[in-house]
């Protein structure tokens, strides 16, 4: 019962973590609150947005070298894009959708 109490006890903390906006995070905080992301990855997360400028989307992150679409989309829940000219802050793009034809 010890072990199950602990146990819940850390699954608990990440259960509920504050999702991080990409844009304004230091690197520290980006690797405590997202899964698979640890300093490094942050750091280049942070220079990436400081070289070519805040994140319209969360699929812009696969443009970080070491980000792909399965880190992405398994922290989703846990990115926030705080930008009132993006209107669409969880899509991640995947094949262009087909134009319709008249």
């Amino acid at each position: 019962m010890k072990k199950l109490m602990i146990l819940l006890a850390f699954c608990s903390v990440n259960a509920f973590a504050t999702p991080v906006d990409i844009n304004t995070a230091d690197a520290r905080t980006i690797a405590d609150s997202l899964s698979g992301i640890g300093l490094k990855k942050a750091e280049a997360i942070v220079a990436y947005r400081s070289k070519n400028g805040a994140f319209k989307t969360i699929g812009d992150l696969t443009q970080v070298s070491g980000i792909g679409d399965k880190t992405v989309e398994k922290n989703k829940a846990d990115i926030l894009i705080i930008d009132s000219t993006v209107s669409d802050t969880t899509k991640i793009p995947s094949t262009p959708e087909p134009v319709a034809k008249k």
